[in-house]
């Protein structure tokens, strides 16, 4: 055993030899300053390019991604080895970016595509979005999606396949919160800016409902609905305050946009999560509770259910007894209770899981720039 065991840190320090003479991938994603690329990115295997900032821009603005103009690739070539789009496609229109694509091209540099939005949560109208993910998805060497179900869906419209490479977790091995109780069950919903996949006067007028129903019951049961001071739909936020301002149980907080701390000790103190999504794809938010051991309560929009099934319970907007149904279920496990010794457990055992599995991803990345960049090289 003494050998084997030898022989094992033998190998472990031939790979590490290895791997620090073989140069970093060099990536110029879209974006690249982002929680969930950075998360992505094995800073000791592949480099980031910073986001060119946009003519006028406030400083940290990285839209619109400079990286999607032809001029800007072709500028840039030497210094990276393949483009990586996450976010952004919405500030171009389809027939730009297949310019995008020929530039790509023409430079012998791969695009990879990561499908995070098979609809996109800012907009309303999703044709020109459908236009502009056929184009990429169809020119990408490597096509990436989060979970099994929105593959399918891919694959039914594009007819590639993509690889399956989850969600990783966000947060470092920093202490994570597990929040305070008062005894009250309380179920939380963040309506953000109100952005147009956000229905914040659907989803309110049903959580003051479900908690009327569920307090009529005897259960000790508080909703709180958070909004930015800074909304994009005034009259929405006026009718979302109106709804609240009698409803026994449910009060509206109104404040600057969290950071990402402040938004985990927000999120820590609630029993359950409401996700208020009207369309989307796939969800960040539902990462993050998953982390904190929050459970959460969504809508059948997407694949945000795919990403952690036993996690996620299933209402209907409009429905209050659906809701009522899945708070009582999403709070039955011990661990849902924040500040209790179950909770601060669960959030222990995830937190090992998920720095496991976010190697795992990092790893499965490289594997996928390497294969993109010999494509490239054989073409």
């Amino acid at each position: 055993m003494r050998y084997a065991h030898r022989h094992a840190r033998l190998h472990e320090e031939e790979e590490k030899i290895v791997a620090s003479t073989v140069p970093p991938v060099r990536i110029a994603a879209v974006p690249s300053a982002h929680p969930y690329v950075t998360a992505v990115a094995d800073p000791a295997s592949m480099r980031l390019l910073a986001d060119p900032p946009p003519p006028g821009a406030p400083e940290g603005q990285w839209w619109p991604p400079q990286v999607l103009l032809p001029a800007w690739l072709r500028e840039n070539a030497d210094d990276f080895d393949l483009v990586h789009v996450h976010f952004g496609i919405e500030s171009y229109s389809p027939a730009e970016l297949a310019e995008t694509v020929a530039a790509l091209r023409a430079l012998g540099r791969p695009l990879v595509y990561t499908v995070h939005d098979l609809e996109n949560p800012q907009l309303l109208s999703q044709d020109a979005h459908r236009e502009s993910l056929a184009v990429l998805a169809e020119a990408a060497d490597e096509l990436i999606t989060l979970t099994g179900t929105a593959a399918d869906e891919v694959q039914a419209l594009t007819r590639r396949r993509p690889a399956v490479i989850p969600h990783p977790t966000l947060l470092d091995d920093a202490e994570r919160p597990t929040g305070t109780s008062d005894g009250v069950t309380r179920v939380g919903v963040h309506l953000r800016d109100l952005r147009p996949n956000i229905d914040g006067v659907g989803t309110t007028a049903t959580l003051v409902r479900a908690v009327a129903d569920l307090r009529a019951q005897g259960a000790r049961v508080e909703g709180v609905v958070r909004m930015n001071d800074r909304v994009r739909d005034a009259e929405a936020a006026a009718s979302i305050d109106l709804l609240a301002r009698d409803a026994e149980g449910v009060t509206v907080e109104r404040g600057e946009r969290l950071d990402d701390d402040a938004l985990s000790r927000w999120l820590a103190d609630l029993d359950a999560c409401l996700l208020p999504y009207r369309h989307g794809t796939q969800s960040g938010w539902a990462e993050l509770c998953y982390d904190l051991a929050v459970p959460v309560v969504g809508t059948r929009v997407g694949h945000i259910a795919a990403q952690h099934p036993d996690d996620f319970h299933r209402f209907d907007v409009g429905e209050p007894l659906s809701l009522a149904r899945a708070i009582v279920d999403a709070t039955d496990a011990a661990w849902s209770t924040p500040g209790s010794a179950a909770r601060a457990a669960e959030v222990e055992r995830r937190r090992v899981d998920r720095l496991a599995e976010r190697e795992a991803v990092r790893a499965a990345h490289l594997a996928l720039y390497r294969r993109a960049m010999a494509k490239e090289e054989a073409a």
